[in-house]
C-alpha cells in the first residue's frame, strides 16, 4: 500500500467518524453490543437514519455486526476506535480548560 492510500484511508475513518450521530452510536456500543433497534430507540432516532449512519461506518470497518434471529447486532469492531474519541474528548477539555484560563486572566485585570 502506497504512503498517499494510508492517508486516504486514514481520512475516510475519521470522516465516518465525523458525525454528531455516529459519535453517539459508538458511544452507546462501548457499553457493549448492541441491537439496531436499541440503538435507534435509545438515541431517538428513526430507524432509516440509524441504518444509515451504521451502514457507513460498517462500510469503513469500525463497526462489525452479526444476525441473531432476526434481530442484527453491532459491535465496534476496534476498541482503538474509543481511544479516538477519549483523544478528541481530552483535546477540548484542555482547549476549555485553556480558554477559561485567559478568561480568568483577562476578568482579574
Amino acid at each position: 500500500m502506497k504512503t498517499s492510500d494510508l492517508y486516504t484511508r486514514q481520512a475516510d475513518l475519521i470522516k465516518a467518524l465525523a458525525h454528531p450521530t455516529r459519535i453517539r452510536i459508538v458511544e452507546l456500543l462501548r457499553r457493549g453490543e448492541r441491537c439496531v433497534c436499541e440503538i435507534y430507540e435509545n438515541l431517538e432516532l428513526e430507524q432509516s437514519n440509524v441504518s444509515q449512519h451504521l451502514s457507513l461506518m460498517k462500510k469503513q470497518g469500525i463497526l462489525d455486526w452479526r444476525k441473531e434471529g432476526l434481530r442484527v447486532m453491532y459491535r465496534v469492531k476496534y476498541p482503538q476506535v474509543f481511544a479516538i474519541l477519549d483523544l478528541a474528548r481530552e483535546m477540548l477539555r484542555a482547549e476549555i480548560h485553556s480558554t477559561l484560563g485567559v478568561l480568568n486572566e483577562k476578568t482579574a485585570e
